[in-house]
């Protein structure tokens, strides 16, 4: 299972907007930054999408999408396919989890933190006050 990591920033910005927007809450529960979520839209958008097509939708550089990449696998929220090519040689083709899948990780994600948080919280006694 993937580990949340909303940073208590994050957290309290969420709770506070009345109507948090599904990258919001993607990049709160995942730890993730803005341009982690701007791939993983444009992923959605485009799958099979090498790096350098990704850096040109995204107008990022090949180095900086790779990063975003790795997170975004890290995260399971992204899986990369081999595809050889007809001169030899192969490019690895990326494609975002798929919303229904992505909803379930996070509701998966966030479930696991809140049953950490509520064990941190039931380990407290009145010395920890």
């Amino acid at each position: 299972m993937v580990e949340a990591d909303p940073s208590p920033q994050r957290f309290r910005e969420l709770m506070l907007n009345e109507e948090p927007g599904f990258e919001d809450v993607l990049a709160c529960v995942f730890g993730i930054q803005e341009h982690e979520v701007r791939t993983f839209l444009t992923l959605q958008e485009h799958p099979g999408s090498t790096v350098a097509e990704l850096a040109d939708q995204l107008e990022r550089d090949r180095s900086n999408v790779n990063r975003s990449l790795s997170t975004l696998r890290e995260k399971d929220l992204a899986e990369r396919e081999r595809r050889l090519l007809e001169g030899g040689g192969h490019v690895y083709q990326y494609s975002a989890t798929p919303f229904p899948e992505a909803r379930d990780l996070m509701h998966d994600t966030l479930d696991e933190w809140t049953a950490y948080v509520h064990e941190r919280i039931d380990e407290f006694g009145e010395d920890d006050i």
